[in-house]
């Protein structure tokens, strides 16, 4: 499953989110997305994260998101997104984090159409986008 050329850089690519998810078992939840049995889109989210490594803060979101160049524009970012923030709530949590590349040809877009908004914080270099879903 391939995204677009020109999204390459902006995702990882699912091999290396699945050899991230065994390395964290316990904070890890990959799911492939399928449409029939064509592979659409593969997503991951992290669970109960310690943000800042100091114990405080634990957080949980989308951590990958990869839609196949062929199945954008079809919904596919959506479910993903609508079915990490179902998971989220059925374990309690009120927040679901994400971040992203910053930049006209980044996803930000995507993101504030499902009502995300930025938190001020800069990880990795990336944006820090939050949903609230109470």
């Amino acid at each position: 499953m391939r995204v677009r050329p020109d999204q390459e850089r902006l995702v990882g690519p699912v091999m290396k989110s699945l050899a991230e998810a065994y390395v964290y078992p316990a904070n890890a939840w990959p799911r492939l997305i399928l449409d029939g049995d064509e592979a659409v889109g593969f997503f991951m989210a992290f669970i109960d994260i310690d943000w800042n490594g100091k114990g405080v803060d634990f957080r949980s979101g989308l951590w990958r998101l990869n839609v196949a160049a062929d199945a954008q524009g079809r919904g596919v970012g959506r479910f993903a997104v609508a079915s990490v923030a179902a998971e989220l709530r059925r374990r309690g949590s009120t927040r679901l984090y994400v971040t992203w590349h910053p930049g006209d040809d980044g996803p930000e877009g995507f993101y504030r159409k499902l009502g995300f908004r930025t938190t001020g914080e800069v990880s990795e270099g990336e944006t820090v986008g939050v949903l609230d879903l109470a």
